[in-house]
C-alpha cells in the first residue's frame, strides 16, 4: 500500500519537472532570477538535470535505511538516481553507509561496546567502529537519523543488493571513498563493483574521490555505466595520485581518459564568502563541459543555512545551478531529492510586510522587492504617529522593528496595557518626521534557531506613511493592495484618532474609489469585527477581510453567517488548519472547508522558508507546505515573507495533469508519517471553536477630544470587555512558530513495504 500512488510515470515527472526549471542571472552578491519552461537544457547531453538520493531521501529518514531508499522514489519519480556510498563488510558483503566510521551514523558502539579499533585511513589514524570487523549477519544494529524522532524506529543496516531487490530502482549510484583502505584489509573492492555492474542493470553511475580505483574498473566497464570523479576538499589530496584536487582542477582533459564526469561540492561552482552570501561563479561548469564531462554538483539539503541570497527557500539555490549559460550542471545530489524535482500551483500571492524575509519590515526596499518578485497584492500594516499620520509598519513597539534604543528617544519607554504588558516606545510616541531619523531593523522570527534573515540587508530601507505606499502601489503591476488596521477602539478612545477614517480619506486622495482611473483591488484587513463593520455600513466597495483568532481550530455555522454580514475572506493561522503532535500532523481541521462552505474566502498566513518553520511532514521545504495548503486545503491566497518562493510555485502548469500528476505534487495522507515512529503520539486536544459572541462588538467608540500623541492619555488602561486575538505583532518578541520549529528533522510521507 503506498502512501504516494508511484504508477504515474517518468514522463509526467518529468513534464513537471521541466515546468520548474529556471533562467537564473546572478550578478555579484544579490540573485536576480527570471523564469521560463526550457525544452532543452544547458546540460552535456542537453538532456534535464538528473536529480540523486543522497543514501536515499536522508533529509527525512536515516541514511542509506530501507524507508529512505523507497521513500526518495516514492516522493519524486523513477527517474531519480539512488545513491549508496559503499562498505564493505568483513566477509565481502558492500552495504550502504554514509561513513566508514560507524559510529558516526548507527548505534554499533551500543550493540558492540568493546568493538572500538584504530586503523590507518588514507595516510591518518583514525578509531572508532569499522564495516571490515564485522559480517553482515552481525549487522542489524539501527541507524542514525537526521532527526531524534527515528532513532531507534528500526532503520536498519541495508545492503546493496538489498536496496536492488527491495527498491527496484531504474538507476542506482554506487560512491566508493576508501578503495585503497579495504585493499590493505583483504578486500577487493573493484571486484564487488564489477560484479554489481554485471549482474544487476540498475547500476548506471561509479563514483569515487581515488582516479586510481576508477582507472582499476574502467577496463572492464559496461559502457552504459558512467564513471564519476569526485571531487573533496580543494587542500586534500586524492590518495591514490597524492595531487591535490585543486591542482586536478586544471588537468580535466586527463580525467576524461579515465571518467565520463565529475562530481564537485557546489560551492567550487557558486563560492560563499565568509557571511554566506554567494560570490560570482567560477568557470568550472563550462570548463567541464569543454572537456568533454558531465559535472554534477553536491552539498545539496534544505535543513542547513543556505547563503542569504537565496531566502532561505532551497528551490532558489537549486535554480542557480540550472539555467540557460555555462551554470547548468548535469545533475545535483541531496539529501532531499523532492526539492529538486518539485512542481508548482496558482494561490494567490499576499505579502506579509513587503518581502520582509529579505529586507525590514515595510519598508520601500521590501515593497519594491516583493512586487519584483511577483506578490500579487503588498500589504500595509496601519500605525499612528504622534502627529496623526497613518504609516506602514509590522508593529506599533518602534522597539522590535527599529534602532530606537540607539537614538535620542530611548527615554520614551512606557507600558500600555491596552497595546502590550511589556515597556515600549510607540508610533504615536513620535512625529512622523521622528520616525524617519530611525534605521529599520530586519525581523527574524527564528533567530532563536540561529537563523538570521539577510544581515547585509538588516537596516536598509526607509519607511513609508500610508499616501506614499498607495501612490508607490498605484502604477505597478499587482491586482491589489491590503490595508490592516489594528487598536482601532484603543487608538479613537485613548488618542482620538479615526482611523477608519483616515485609511478611506488616503485611499481616496490616492484614487483607489475612482473606478474609472484605479484597476486595483482594495483589501482591508482586521481582527476587529467593529472595524469591518463600520466600514460595510458605509457601503464601500473594498474586499473586507476579517482575521481570525490564531488558537481557533473550527468554526459554528452561525459564528460564519455572523462572519459572512461583514466580510468577504476570513484570513487563518497555517497551525490552525494542520493538527499537530510532537511536531507531527495528525489530522487536519475542518476550519477553511466549513468557511469557504459559506462563500467565503479563505487565505492562511504567515509562510516562512526557514527549514524549521513548516512541520515535520513538510519536509523542511516551503514549496511543500504551500503545495499542500493549495492541493490539500485549497486555500483562495498565501500571506508570506517571501513572495517570490510562491511565485515560483504558481508558476506551474502541472496542476492539470490529473491522474498524471507526479507522486511528488501530491499531498500528503494526514498521520501517516507519525505511524512510522513506532508508539502512540500523545492525544492532541481540539483547538476550540469560534463561536458567535467571538465575533460580536460594539461599535467602534466615537473619538475623544485628546490631543494627539498625549502621553498621560493611555495611563491607566481601557477596559473595553471586547476578545482581542492574540496578535504576535504587538509583542516585543518576533512572531512565534508552532512546536514543530523545535526540530532539525523534516519529514513528510513514506510507501509502507
Amino acid at each position: 500500500m503506498a502512501w504516494w500512488s508511484r504508477g504515474h510515470g517518468g514522463e509526467a515527472a518529468m513534464l513537471c519537472y521541466c515546468c520548474i526549471l529556471f533562467l537564473s542571472v546572478l550578478s555579484g552578491v544579490v540573485a536576480v532570477q527570471r523564469t521560463r519552461a526550457p525544452t532543452t537544457y544547458k546540460t552535456l547531453t542537453g538532456n534535464a538535470p538528473l536529480v540523486i538520493a543522497n543514501g536515499g531521501f536522508s533529509g527525512v529518514f536515516p541514511d542509506s535505511s530501507g524507508y529512505a531508499f523507497v521513500f526518495a522514489l516514492s516522493a519524486t519519480s523513477s527517474d531519480t538516481s539512488l545513491w549508496c556510498n559503499v562498505q564493505l563488510t568483513k566477509d565481502g558483503v558492500g552495504i550502504c553507509l554514509p561513513d566508514l566510521l560507524m559510529e558516526d551514523c548507527t548505534i554499533i558502539n551500543r550493540v558492540y561496546p568493546t568493538g572500538k579499533q584504530t586503523y590507518r585511513v588514507n595516510g591518518a589514524q583514525k578509531t572508532g567502529w569499522f564495516p571490515v570487523d564485522y559480517n553482515m549477519s552481525s549487522l542489524s544494529n539501527a541507524i542514525w537519523s537526521r532527526t531524534e524522532k527515528f532513532d531507534f524506529a528500526s532503520f536498519h543496516i541495508i545492503s546493496v543488493t538489498g536496496v536492488i531487490s527491495l527498491v527496484k530502482p531504474s538507476s542506482l549510484w554506487l560512491n566508493v571513498e576508501h578503495d585503497i583502505f579495504y585493499r590493505e584489509h583483504g578486500l577487493n573492492m573493484t571486484n564487488y563493483i564489477l560484479s554489481m555492474i554485471q549482474n544487476y542493470g540498475s547500476v548506471k553511475y561509479i563514483s569515487s574521490p581515488e582516479l586510481g580505483f576508477l582507472q582499476s574498473v574502467k577496463g572492464d566497464m559496461n559502457r552504459e555505466v558512467k564513471l564519476v570523479f569526485r571531487f573533496l576538499d580543494k587542500a586534500l589530496s586524492d590518495p591514490s595520485t597524492n595531487k591535490t584536487y585543486n591542482s586536478m582542477l586544471s588537468n580535466l582533459t586527463f580525467i576524461k581518459r579515465i571518467a565520463s564526469g565529475i562530481m564537485v561540492p557546489k560551492s567550487y561552482i557558486w563560492p560563499v564568502t565568509s557571511d554566506n552570501y554567494i560570490q560570482l561563479p567560477t568557470q568550472i561548469v563550462k570548463d567541464a563541459h569543454n572537456a568533454g564531462l558531465e559535472i554534477y554538483a553536491y552539498d545539496f539539503s534544505n535543513d542547513r543555512t543556505i547563503p542569504y541570497n537565496y531566502s532561505y527557500d532551497p528551490v532558489g539555490e537549486y535554480l542557480s545551478f540550472v539555467s540557460d549559460d555555462d551554470l547548468t550542471v548535469d545533475g545535483v545530489l541531496t539529501d532531499h531529492p523532492l526539492t529538486a524535482s518539485e512542481a508548482i500551483g496558482s494561490p494567490l500571492i499576499i505579502s506579509h510586510n513587503g518581502a520582509s524575509g529579505d529586507y525590514p519590515d515595510c519598508t520601500d526596499i521590501a515593497y519594491e522587492n516583493a512586487v519584483r518578485d511577483g506578490a500579487d497584492v503588498i500589504d500595509c500594516s496601519i500605525q499612528m504617529t504622534k502627529d496623526g499620520i497613518p504609516i506602514c509598519m509590522s508593529s506599533t513597539d518602534l522597539l522590535t522593528i527599529t534602532d530606537i534604543q540607539q537614538s535620542k528617544f530611548s527615554s520614551l519607554l512606557s507600558v500600555i496595557p491596552e497595546i502590550q504588558t511589556i515597556k515600549g516606545i510607540f508610533t504615536f510616541n513620535l512625529t512622523w518626521d521622528d520616525i524617519n531619523i530611525l534605521r529599520p531593523k530586519i525581523s527574524s522570527p527564528l533567530k532563536k534557531y540561529g537563523l538570521v534573515r539577510n544581515p547585509r540587508y538588516t537596516s536598509h530601507g526607509k519607511f513609508l506613511n500610508l499616501s506614499e505606499f498607495l501612490t508607490y502601489a498605484k502604477d505597478k503591476d499587482l491586482s491589489g493592495v491590503m490595508i490592516i488596521i489594528k487598536n482601532a477602539e484603543f487608538l479613537a478612545k485613548s488618542l482620538g484618532f479615526d482611523v477608519v477614517d483616515l485609511v478611506t480619506t488616503a485611499l481616496n486622495d490616492a484614487g483607489y474609489n475612482d473606478p474609472t482611473t484605479n484597476n486595483k483591488e482594495v483589501m482591508v484587513q482586521s481582527k476587529d469585527s467593529a472595524v469591518l463593520v463600520e466600514l460595510k455600513q458605509q457601503k464601500t466597495q473594498y474586499k473586507l477581510v476579517y482575521t481570525l483568532p490564531s488558537n481557533i481550530g473550527d468554526v459554528t455555522a452561525s459564528s460564519v453567517a455572523e462572519i459572512k454580514k461583514f466580510a468577504d475572506a476570513v484570513i487563518v493561522d497555517r497551525q490552525s488548519v494542520f493538527a499537530e503532535s510532537s511536531g507531527f500532523i495528525v489530522r487536519i481541521t475542518n476550519l477553511v472547508k466549513d468557511v469557504q462552505s459559506a462563500g467565503l474566502a479563505v487565505y492562511a498566513q504567515v509562510f516562512q522558508n526557514e527549514f524549521v518553520s513548516p512541520p515535520q511532514d513538510f519536509l523542511g521545504d516551503e514549496t511543500v507546505e504551500i503545495n499542500n495548503f493549495v492541493q490539500l486545503v485549497h486555500v483562495d491566497g498565501i500571506i508570506t515573507d517571501f513572495p517570490k518562493t510562491v511565485r515560483r510555485y504558481k508558476m506551474n502548469s502541472c496542476a492539470g495533469l490529473g491522474s498524471g500528476m507526479p507522486s511528488y505534487m501530491q499531498p500528503i495522507i494526514i498521520g501517516g508519517l507519525a505511524k512510522l515512529l513506532g508508539r502512540t503520539m500523545p492525544i492532541v486536544a481540539p483547538m476550540p471553536a469560534l463561536n458567535p459572541s467571538d465575533v460580536a462588538e460594539p461599535p467602534l467608540p466615537t473619538r475623544r477630544g485628546a490631543a494627539a500623541g498625549n502621553n498621560n492619555a493611555f495611563s491607566g488602561g481601557v477596559q473595553t470587555g471586547r476578545r482581542h486575538h492574540s496578535d504576535a505583532d504587538l509583542t516585543a518578541a518576533p512572531p512565534a512558530v508552532s512546536s514543530t520549529g523545535l526540530l532539525l528533522g523534516i519529514v513528510w510521507a513514506f510507501l509502507l513495504i
